[in-house]
Formats: structure tokens, sequence, C-alpha cells
């Protein structure tokens, strides 16, 4: 039987044992927590692995979604072209009765006016807590005080609401009395044209069918709607040209394909011999199409017959010039035409042989064919619609466009009238915006003008909104404003609309214009703000601060401190230079606002460009500079990169404009940038700058 030794080498020796235990549960510790790491680590990098995988599995998704989602787009448009007859057939045809204006007027309707304004109940005002005998008379005593205090307040209110729903009353009845006398000229007119039509009189058919034509609702949107026409009374056939779609209507692409690989969406090409067999049948429904809706708008039976002639005004590539290229065209009788079953026919086969009419094999190639009959043969009259006939405002009766002004308003929703030619007041148009928040009456001037409009003018309108007691003025003319009256404008319950805008506000709500003979629509225009883009050569002078105070800032173009002239100050309501060599942009990226500089383009006599800011008064009408901090100037050079970033300094309570600094000629082609500072102060800041910089504005 061995014995447990406790002598002093058995001591030492389970002590060392010990410490070699320790070691060893420590290396033991030191290897798993090793192994723990790398399995964490194995870990997170299969996470990561995994989580890339997602991301591009997401992305992956998405980008077939999106390639899934044109590919859609595509074969819904082919769709929608290949039933343009049906469609257009199930849209009732126009009729003579769709001509007439409805006479019922929009009823009165007087709003938050219609409610009078509660009284208050004595009963209201009783003491509510007791008290002592004289505490109580005192309290009735404050309480009768206060009843008759309300009840008078609350009369004098249903007394100025019973007055302004008066006056609200007697303009509408203006207005509706106006109104109903157009509508009735209008009719009465229409009445003319239909009886001239039942008559066969060529001018009244043409004008008539045309119109139809023009106003179509069956018609698809976005196809064009060019059209000439004359009328052979004698045969009682109408002579029609039309313009078709081009080659363009039908997709090249037939599908999307995202293709990961390369990480980017390949087209499908749709073949060449699909395009041509789809384009040859949209333009056979386009022809269907045009047929139906004439036959369908005279049931009278003035027309016996059509010959029409449908064309692609596209520019020839062999002599660079637009030119009609007539694509199909057809003579039809009525009988014939009325015996189709439209819904139901092949368009092609209907047109070629049920009708016997010609239609280009090769209209892609703008294989053109003969026309049966053009309009306008043997000398006869033509109308036309579409095209670049557009009313030329500039030449435009002053009477006839203060009408169209007054239908534009119409046509934004308002009540508008055209006013009285003596005792107007200077007021062209009176308008009416029913918007229980923004609305109210508005008085319009119309200057057909082809000069700058004079900033009194600007002047006299202000004068009349406060006499009148309207809520805005507006002044429209077909030439434009200068920097004065737009100064002048500004913070003002004004609108100024120069002749760009107006032919573009026409174009918007379906009315037609143009500003002399080679301008048929806004496009036609200058851009009036252009971007760096237009001009490789210029620089543009981004604009930050912090804070959240609304500013506008501008420049000024100067020799010496003073403007060339007001044409060279460019702000917001003149966004540009005569020359174009200062612009104004918006801000890019993390910029707040930008002018766009080409300094090689300046005038000789400049020899600097101005900066200035100053407190919107509109956006934040209370405002003060004392929130422009940390303000800098970002300076991008022509090829877009950054150059300098330029300090400006701070703004101060109570200063709502504020020069920025000013750039300075100091060789011909070498300008430096000199810090400003100076503000201004008080509700005309901004014009005391300008005065300063030799800008008069009132």
């Amino acid at each position: 039987m061995s014995r447990r030794s406790t002598g002093v080498g058995s001591a030492w020796a389970e002590v060392q044992r010990q410490r070699q235990r320790q070691e060893e549960a420590q290396h033991r510790a030191r290897v798993q927590q090793q192994r723990d790491a790398e399995r964490q680590q194995r870990a997170a990098e299969r996470a990561l692995a995994r989580s890339r995988r997602e991301q591009q599995a997401e992305y992956r998704a998405r980008r077939e979604a999106d390639a899934r989602r044109r590919t859609d787009e595509l074969e819904a448009r082919m769709a929608e072209l290949a039933d343009l007859l049906r469609t257009g057939c199930a849209v009732a045809a126009f009729t003579p009765a769709d001509l007439m204006a409805d006479e019922r007027l929009e009823p009165f309707a007087p709003g938050p006016l219609a409610v009078p304004v509660p009284m208050p109940r004595s009963e209201q005002y009783a003491p509510q807590q007791r008290a002592g005998w004289g505490g109580r008379r005192a309290q009735e005593d404050a309480a009768r005080a206060q009843y008759a205090a309300d009840l008078r307040a609350a009369q004098a209110a249903e007394a100025q609401r019973q007055r302004q729903l008066a006056a609200y009353q007697e303009q509408y009845r203006r207005w509706a009395d106006q109104r109903l006398g157009e509508i009735r000229r209008h009719n009465a007119g229409v009445r003319d044209l239909l009886d001239g039509v039942s008559r066969g009189a060529p001018d009244a058919v043409q004008e008539y069918m045309s119109a139809v034509l023009y106003a179509s609702r069956a018609w698809p949107q976005g196809l064009p709607r060019q059209l000439s026409a004359s009328y052979e009374g004698p045969e009682r056939r109408l002579v029609l040209s039309w313009e078709l779609p081009g080659p363009a209507v039908v997709p090249e692409a037939a599908s999307v394909r995202y293709m990961p690989g390369v990480d980017r969406d390949k087209e499908v090409a749709r073949p060449v011999a699909e395009r041509r067999t789809a384009y040859r049948d949209v333009l056979a429904q386009c022809v269907l199409l045009v047929l139906r809706e004439v036959f369908g708008a005279d049931p009278s039976g003035t027309v016996e017959s059509v010959a029409l002639n449908g064309f692609v005004d596209e520019t020839d590539p062999a002599t660079g010039h637009r030119t009609p290229v007539f694509l199909a065209s057809v003579l039809v009788n009525r009988e014939d035409f009325t015996a189709l079953n439209l819904a139901q026919v092949n368009a092609v086969d209907c047109l070629e042989q049920a009708l016997a009419g010609q239609l280009s094999a090769r209209p892609d190639r703008r294989a053109a064919i003969t026309p049966v009959r053009l309009p306008g043969a043997g000398g006869r009259a033509v109308a036309a619609q579409g095209g670049d006939d557009e009313p030329d405002l500039l030449a435009m009766d002053p009477l006839v466009f203060e009408e169209l002004v007054a239908e534009l308003f119409r046509a934004m929703g308002m009540q508008a009238v055209t006013t009285v030619r003596s005792g107007d007041g200077g007021v062209d148009v009176d308008a009416l915006d029913p918007d229980p928040i923004r609305g109210g009456t508005i008085v319009v001037q119309v200057k057909r003008y082809r000069n700058t409009v004079s900033p009194s003018a600007v002047r006299d309108l202000y004068g009349t909104v406060q006499s009148v007691g309207a809520n805005k003025g507006v002044l429209i003319t077909t030439s434009g404003f200068g920097p004065t009256s737009h100064t002048f404008a500004h913070g003002k319950p004004l609108t100024l609309v120069s002749g760009t805008d107006l032919v573009e506000l026409l174009h918007q709500h379906g009315l037609r214009g143009r500003l002399g003979p080679g301008a048929s629509s806004p496009a036609a225009a200058p851009p009036a703000v252009s971007g760096p883009d237009d001009e490789p050569d210029a620089s543009v002078l981004g604009m930050w601060w912090a804070g959240g105070v609304r500013l506008d800032v501008c420049a000024v173009v100067c020799r010496g401190g003073r403007a060339l002239d007001d044409d060279r100050f460019v702000f917001y309501n003149n966004p540009r230079t005569p020359d174009g060599s200062v612009r104004m942009m918006p801000g890019l990226g993390e910029d707040k606002a930008a002018i766009w500089v080409d300094f090689d383009r300046l005038p000789a006599e400049a020899d600097r460009v101005v900066l200035v800011a100053a407190v919107d008064p509109v956006a934040d009408p209370d405002g003060d500079l004392t929130g422009f901090t940390d303000a800098r100037i970002r300076l991008t050079d022509p090829a877009g990169q950054e150059v300098d970033r330029l300090p400006v300094a701070d703004g101060r309570p109570g200063e709502t404009a504020l020069v920025l600094g000013s750039f300075r000629r100091r060789g011909a082609d070498d300008w430096a940038f000199v810090s400003g500072g100076k503000g201004y102060g008080g509700p005309a800041a901004l014009t005391a700058l300008l005065h300063d910089h030799g800008i008069e504005v009132e």
C-alpha cells in the first residue's frame, strides 16, 4: 500500500505540476481563442461573400426587371399601334352638335362667404363661479360687457361678409353675362357654318371638315394632324392631304435584355421586314380612321366621296430639305365605305383591295406613290390646319389677341372675359381664379408690342391693382421686359409674361400662336437659361452658404464699378446678358446657386463682373443675412474641374443685400477675384445696391 509523500520535494513537485497545468490551460485557451477568431473570421468572410452575392443578385434582379419593363413597354406600344383603328372606332364620331357650346354656366359658388357669421348668445356669458352679492354683480357686469363687445364684432364681421358676398355676386353676374354672350355668339356662328355646310358652300365644308379632323377625339395622341382640304361642289367631293407618322413610330427594338457579364442592357433589334409590315399597317389604319371621321361627321351626306392622300413631312436625306412624300392615296365614295365593318378588317387589305387604294410597298424607304387628286385642283380654295400655319401673334388684331389671352386663362381653369373698350381703367381682361387659397381677382393687361415694354407700363399696372383692390396683376406682351421692370415687379403681386413665355403657355393649354413668320413653337425660341454645355469655354461660379436664408444670387457686368447698361444686370427675371456671356443656371451638386460666365466673350469695355446676393422677399419675407455664413464661391474651369474655392464675407443682422465680390480684369486674358462684403439694409436694400452700380430702379 503506497503512501502520499508530504516532504519538501513533493511540495515543490506539486507546485511545478500546478504551474504546468496552468500553462497548459493557458495554451489551450490561446489555441481555442485563435480557433474561435479564425472561425469568426471565416464566418465573417462567408457572410460578406453571401452579402455580396445577395447584393449582386438584387442588383441583377433590378436590372433584369428594368429590362423586362422596357420590353413590356415596347410590346404595349406595338399592341397600341396594331389597335389604332379599333380604338378609334370605339370613340363616338364627331357630329355637328359637338361644335355647339353648352350655355349652362357653372353656378355661383360663394364658398366660405355663404356661411353667416355665428352670433354670440347671451346665455353663453353667464357667470360660472359663485361669489358674494357684490362679486356676483361685478361678474354679471363683466359678462354683459364682453357679450356686447363680441356681438358688435360679430355683427361687423357679418356686415363685411355680406358686402363681400354682394360684390362677389356682382362680379359673377358680370362674368356670366359676358360669358353667356360669347357662347351665344359662338353658337350663332356655328349655326351659320352648318347652314353653309348643308347648302354645300365650299368654304363652309372645307372649314368644317378641317376643324373636325384637327380636333378629332379618335385620332391618337402623339401622331401628326397637319392637313389641307378643298371641296369640289359639283362632284360633292372632299379632297384631303393628311400627314402620316414617319417610320420612327414603329420601335426599332423588339425587346431589351440585361447582360450581366458586361453590366449593360442590349436592345434586340426588330426584324426589318416586321417593322416594314407594322409600319404599312399603321399607315393603312390612319387612312381608314381619317375616312371614318369625315363620313361620320357628315350625317347629312354633303360629302359624297373623299379623295385622301397621306404624306410624311420629313427631311429628304437626298436634298436636306423638308419635302412631303405621298405614301398612301385612295378615292372612295360614301356607300362603299359605310358598308365596311372597320372593327374587323385587315387595314392593308381593306385599303388596297376593298377600296382599291394605293399604299407604298416600301414606306420606310420613302417610296412614293402618285396621289389620285390634290387639294386646290382647278384653282379651288384650300383650307389648312396644323403644320406651320399657327396665327402670328404680332400680326393679330388687338381685339382678337385680347380674346386669345382670355381663352388662355379659361383653359387654365379660371373665369375670364375681355373688358369693354372704354372705361376699363387700363384693364384688357378680367379674370377670377376660383382657388380658395391662391385665387382671387386678377387684372390683365396685354401689350402687342415688338419692342421692350417700358417700366412705366408695369408701374401703371401696379397702380391699377391697388386702385381696384385686385389680388394680382398680369402683364402679357409679345415682346419682353427689361431688368428695371422685373426689379420693380419683384416682391409685388405682379406677373410679367414675355412673348416666348406666352407662346409656351398657349401650346401647353392646347392653343396656338407664334411670334413672327419663322417661329411656330416654343422650341424655336432661344433658351432663357443655358448651361455650361452650351459653350465649352465658359466657367461656372457655384455658390454655397450655411444657414437656411433664401437668396437670389445675381451678377452685374461693369466698367469701373458701374454697369455697362441695365441689360447687364443678370438675375432671375433677366437670366442672361444680350451677348450671352453671363447667364443664370441652376446650382450643380452641393451648390445652391450658380452663374455661368464666358470671360472671353465679355465686352472689351467690361473690366469686372460683380456678384451680389439679396434675400428673396417672397420665399423669406422676414429674413436677413444673419444666417449667411461660411459662404464660398466654387470656381469651375471650362472642363468642369474645380480650380478654386473663394471665401465670401458673412452677412450681418439687418442686412438683406450683400456684395459678394467681383472678378476684375488684370490683363487681356487675366481675371482675379476681389472679395466684397459691403452690405445693405432696409426694404430697398437691393435697389440701393443697384443704384451704387449705376442701375436705375424705381
